[in-house]
């Protein structure tokens, strides 16, 4: 009897030790995967900067430069250095956030992206707050009336989400709602006589004028952000609707469901209350994903909108020919994808049981 019990209080603390070292092993794997896909994003825009038919000397110092100083910046640059060298050289500025000067603007290049992200975070986040919060309804109603005109138009308005292009819809947009009927604010991110009112505080601009209480302003920023983020949410709202009733439908099939039917609960608490919370880890798994593809497609929104973010700033330095800056962009929204990635990952193991 006594080796009985000393065996079975091994046993609790054996399962303990078991899953924590499952549990290290699998953050383990996890960092690693991370930090490999980084090193190899990193090496791919090396090579692809050295493979580009532009003259990184002729593009600092222009084309009617002297031989002297074309020779003298050559090998300031590491650039008379074996390519070993240069790899080497690029990986340590990579991870020491080092990635120059931006030939744009003259300062640097981590400097610029910390200006002009924040107006990007603010438009992707109101972005994905129109797209999640009419996306999972509309899922959710579709799945529940499959086959209804409710599902029929849900699916219609995701088919045309994923088909029309970005930059039509934003000047369609503009089009009608700004030159024609003037319900909103036109491009930019504020009208200039607010601009110089607001104080530099956060960079973004909804959360500074709230905290300055200048709700003129604050109204202004909400009539220039309005359309370019639902134009930007529209793609998104496709996704997740789309996403919402796959896996709603697979839910509504399974045998719980109508267990619950049976014992009288109605249509809408079995979805919501049952169905619903069955799948509610994917779809902050589809949210998270949608808000990184959101960051990195607001290029065509910003560049339409003259929105001052990070897409665009993005657009004019691969239009110039910056490579410092074309790189830096490059890793910070490879950066971003890697991290939102692990962050998903990390939740969906923490609130569904069944993966761990």
């Amino acid at each position: 009897m006594a080796g009985t019990a000393v065996a079975s209080t091994r046993l609790p603390v054996q399962k303990r030790q078991s899953g924590r070292k499952r549990l290290v092993r699998t953050v383990g794997r996890t960092m690693l995967s991370a930090a490999a896909t980084l090193l190899g994003l990193v090496t791919l825009t090396f090579f692809i900067g050295r493979l580009l038919p532009l003259d990184p000397v002729i593009a600092i110092l222009g084309d009617n430069v002297s031989q002297d100083a074309y020779n003298t910046m050559y090998r300031k640059l590491g650039l008379d250095q074996p390519l070993i060298v240069q790899y080497g050289l690029y990986l340590k500025n990579a991870f020491s956030f080092d990635f120059g000067d931006a030939l744009t603007s003259g300062r640097p290049v981590l400097e610029d992206i910390g200006r002009v992200f924040p107006a990007t975070i603010e438009l992707a986040t109101v972005a994905v707050i129109i797209g999640t919060g009419l996306g999972i309804p509309m899922g959710v109603l579709s799945a529940m009336y499959r086959n209804s005109l409710i599902d029929h138009v849900v699916r219609m308005i995701g088919l045309i989400g994923y088909s029309t292009p970005t930059f039509w819809l934003g000047l369609m947009g503009l089009t009608v709602f700004y030159a024609s009927l003037g319900w909103v604010a036109g491009p930019g991110r504020i009208d200039f006589v607010h601009e110089f009112s607001i104080e530099p505080g956060t960079g973004f601009l909804l959360i500074d004028t709230t905290l300055q209480g200048q709700w003129d302003a604050f109204w202004n920023v909400i009539s220039h952000i309005v359309l370019p983020a639902s134009i930007l949410s529209f793609g998104a709202l496709a996704y997740i609707s789309r996403m919402t009733r796959s896996f709603m439908i697979e839910q509504l099939g399974q045998e719980y469901v109508i267990t619950a039917r049976v014992k009288g609960m109605s249509w809408a608490r079995t979805v919501w209350v049952h169905a619903f919370r069955n799948v509610a880890v994917q779809v902050v798994t589809v949210v998270a994903l949608s808000y990184a593809f959101l960051l990195e497609g607001a290029v065509l929104t910003e560049t339409v909108f003259a929105w001052p973010g990070f897409g665009r700033y993005l657009t004019n330095a691969l239009l110039a020919g910056d490579m410092n800056a074309v790189v830096g962009c490059t890793l910070l929204i490879g950066a971003i994808f890697v991290t939102i990635n692990l962050l998903s990952d990390v939740l969906y193991r923490i609130f569904d049981p069944r993966t761990r």
